[in-house]
């Protein structure tokens, strides 16, 4: 339809908002139950959540007029600077960062510090439209919005989906429906007001999620604090008409890496209920630990992501399954986003990058069809997939250049940045509490953002000005960090283009990008005898099958089973190993490999034996041989256990008149796609 007439839409569209109408036969959906995971019992309905389908054409127009709300409830301040999430520019991070940020802000004039995690009861459910509409008229909302925002949620019906459902109509006389574009924010305009701002004390939320956060001397007093506020709070909330849900009402002891001192045990009371402090809470798929340890964090999302991976290495196997192009896809944007989730804003320890580093070096193998004896820098170059440590430093890179370039009146994050930072926008938070670490001692004191932090490290920056020091390398030829906007900037900002600073960040993030590869290149080197360089995007050949391409990968790699054939257009062939430097004897057609003291892996008793690059290799003597093995002058021979035969069967080796070499790639490739014809 809209192919026929590209101005149908906007014709069918434009009377309805004109006049805030919302027609009812875009009211009619269908309510799919889905069960919430986790649940230890499904007996009750609140085990359940209702996700709403509704009419396409109903979604366009709904996310029209989100667009338009969002921009006008900017400017009307109907929503507080701390909520986050569904709303442009803003996620989940943004709410986690503030929150660690705080704590170590608080804890610098050694303060306890507590938070208290809540949750809204059925938030989408108990949204009054009459509440809504007069918060909505009160803050001058235009009125066509108001409007249609009225007769979107008045006069709904909505149909149960489920195994035996009755197929019947019910009418839907309150909330907003959950799946619908616009319910989101409708939802923040509706509990906005929860918010309060004081001194010491912050309130975070993401959409039904609020944390809580007080300090006091002790923690018995931010005990009294946090019954104070969640009385108030409470009394809030029953007046538009929710509630908070008490068993997932959580409470958090914090405590820097440095103290010793017991844990306290400091319960709270909430309307009859005594809540303990917990070892370890969830939020917002963050686990945080009463240290902000990021041990606990990367060790389920190791677990999460290995559950993932068990299913999907399954499209493809050794020599089989999808190409390794698409596996490149899938590691990129399945497999590495569950794996670095939170590495933005936590920094994995040695500990969690070494079960990180295993995990992510099978990925690669699947990824390229290597052997398991290829050195895991030229594997990594091979699969175009970066080792982890690196990757994760690119992550919080990008993290830091996008809150460092956010509009500090709409993001809470970017609005604790230090005031000397170089921002085209001098806004700062108002209930920030960095006024609190001036005149500490030297020992307390954080380290500005400009300086590197010494080692050992004994200041530290705080969080938000970590990641400011990230941005240092990317500010190089320029005097301020461009703002990017989501919504127009406020009246009387006298501010570049928008185009012009969403150039310039979109090069920065080219300029990190760069950087990665070179920390890439320079903290990962590979041997010498393979030069190829570190790239993020797939090589052409990966476009081929899976057995060819991973011969190739093999072979650039310098562990094929090919390498050991000289060339049959050579009568004369040069059997001098090209990385020792040695040359060889007996060379059979059928041998497989080329043992070499640079490529493969030493037992563990000659491990220190290893060759070094310009020292004669010292290896002990092996008194049993075997006939028919390649070897070196100067070597043993190499252990059964290593012999490559035991990996393919005997169809793909090479047969007696075919010899290859790696000298000549050319013919070196048309051998292999012979091998590949003669396996099919």
């Amino acid at each position: 339809m809209n192919l026929i007439n590209s101005s149908i839409i906007l014709e069918l569209l434009s009377p309805l908002v004109s006049f805030g109408y919302h027609p009812p036969s875009l009211k009619n959906a269908n309510g799919v139950v889905l069960d919430k995971p986790g649940k230890a019992s499904y007996d009750s309905p609140a085990s359940f959540r209702i996700i709403v389908l509704l009419k396409t054409i109903s979604k366009i127009l709904e996310r029209v007029m989100t667009v338009r709300l969002s921009a006008i409830a900017r400017s009307k301040g109907l929503l507080h600077p701390n909520q986050c999430g569904s709303l442009p520019g803003l996620s989940s991070t943004d709410a986690c960062l503030t929150l660690t940020h705080e704590i170590r802000t608080l804890q610098r004039p050694r303060l306890e510090v507590s938070t208290l995690f809540l949750d809204i009861k059925a938030g989408f459910d108990n949204v009054s439209v009459s509440t809504l509409r007069a918060r909505l008229l009160a803050s001058n909302v235009p009125s066509y919005m108001v409007d249609w925002v009225s007769s979107f949620l008045s006069e709904r019906t909505c149909t149960l989906v489920f195994q035996g459902s009755p197929n019947i109509s019910s009418p839907v006389s309150v909330g907003t429906p959950q799946g619908s574009p616009i319910s989101p924010l409708l939802f923040l305009l509706y509990v906005a007001p929860l918010h309060m701002s004081e001194t010491r004390r912050l309130m975070v939320s993401y959409v039904d999620d609020f944390s809580i956060t007080v300090a006091s001397p002790s923690y018995r007093g931010s005990m009294r604090r946090l019954q104070s506020l969640f009385t108030t709070i409470s009394a809030r909330a029953r007046d538009i008409g929710v509630s908070f849900s008490v068993p997932k009402t959580e409470l958090i002891h914090w405590r820097t890496p440095s103290q010793r001192t017991p844990r306290s045990t400091a319960p709270v009371t909430l309307e009859g209920h005594l809540f303990h402090p917990s070892v370890v809470v969830r939020w917002l798929s963050y686990w945080f630990t009463p240290a902000l340890s990021p041990t606990h964090h990367f060790r389920h999302r190791l677990s999460l992501v290995q559950a993932v991976f068990s299913f999907v290495k399954r499209l493809s196997s050794p020599g089989a399954g999808v190409k390794p192009f698409l596996c490149h896809r899938i590691a990129t944007g399945l497999l590495c986003p569950i794996l670095t989730y939170g590495a933005h804003l936590l920094t994995p320890t040695y500990i969690a990058l070494r079960g990180m580093n295993s995990f992510w070096h099978r990925v690669q193998g699947w990824t390229t069809n290597n052997f398991y004896s290829t050195p895991t820098s030229i594997l990594a170059r091979e699969a175009c997939l970066p080792p982890i440590v690196w990757y994760c430093r690119y992550r919080r890179r990008l993290a830091a250049l996008r809150i460092t370039c956010a509009p500090p009146y709409a993001n809470p994050a970017a609005a604790r940045l230090p005031p000397s930072f170089p921002s085209l926008s001098s806004f700062r938070a108002q209930d920030s509490s960095r006024h609190l670490t001036t005149g500490l001692s030297s020992v307390y004191l954080p380290l500005d953002w400009r300086t590197k932090v010494p080692s050992p490290p004994l200041r530290k920056h705080l969080p938000i000005n970590a990641l400011a020091h990230l941005t240092l390398p990317l500010q190089e030829g320029l005097t301020r960090l461009p703002l990017v906007l989501h919504t127009s900037p406020p009246p009387g900002t006298d501010i570049p283009p928008p185009d012009l600073m969403k150039k310039t960040y979109l090069e920065l993030r080219a300029r990190a990008r760069l950087m990665l590869l070179q920390d890439w290149a320079e903290e990962d080197p590979t041997a010498r005898y393979y030069d190829y360089p570190p790239s993020l995007t797939p090589h052409p050949f990966m476009g081929l099958g899976k057995f060819v391409a991973g011969r190739i990968h093999q072979m650039r790699a310098a562990k094929s089973y090919l390498d050991a054939h000289p060339s049959w257009s050579d009568e004369d062939p040069n059997l001098t190993c090209p990385r020792c430097e040695n040359r060889t004897r007996n060379v059979p057609a059928r041998r497989p490999l080329l043992p070499c003291p640079i490529k493969r892996p030493r037992p563990p008793t000659e491990r220190r034996l290893l060759p070094r690059p310009g020292l004669q290799p010292m290896v002990r003597a092996t008194p049993n041989t075997s006939p028919g093995r390649v070897h070196h002058d100067h070597e043993n021979w190499l252990p059964p256990r290593h012999d490559p035969r035991a990996f393919f069967p005997p169809r793909t080796r090479d047969p007696p008149f075919l010899k290859v070499s790696t000298i000549m790639p050319v013919e070196s490739f048309l051998c292999m796609l012979l091998i590949y014809g003669l396996r099919l």
